[in-house]
């Protein structure tokens, strides 16, 4: 599928480029910010028996990283119909 016209295309990319943005500051802050930055505080909290630091470095980092696939797919689908540009 093609756009419809050139201000389509450089909307559609911007907008993109600004979901990639959003996405990867949330996975910084995950992966960086609650596995090593903030593990000192959050192993004050027990989350299944475990310090939450800790599972944040081990288990829960890869969770949050798996549901940010899923919502950039959910989120580019919508962006695709929105511009005409989804398949069928």
């Amino acid at each position: 599928m093609a756009f419809r016209n050139d201000d389509d295309k450089k909307a559609y990319w911007k907008e993109n480029l600004s979901l990639l943005a959003k996405l990867l500051v949330i996975w910084f802050v995950v992966s960086f910010g609650a596995g090593i930055l903030f593990v000192d505080a959050l192993d004050q909290i027990q989350f299944f028996g475990f310090k939450l630091g800790f599972w944040f470095a081990q288990q829960g980092s890869i969770y949050v990283f798996v549901a940010l696939i899923f919502v950039y797919m959910a989120k580019m689908n919508a962006m695709d119909k929105k511009y005409g540009v989804d398949e069928e």
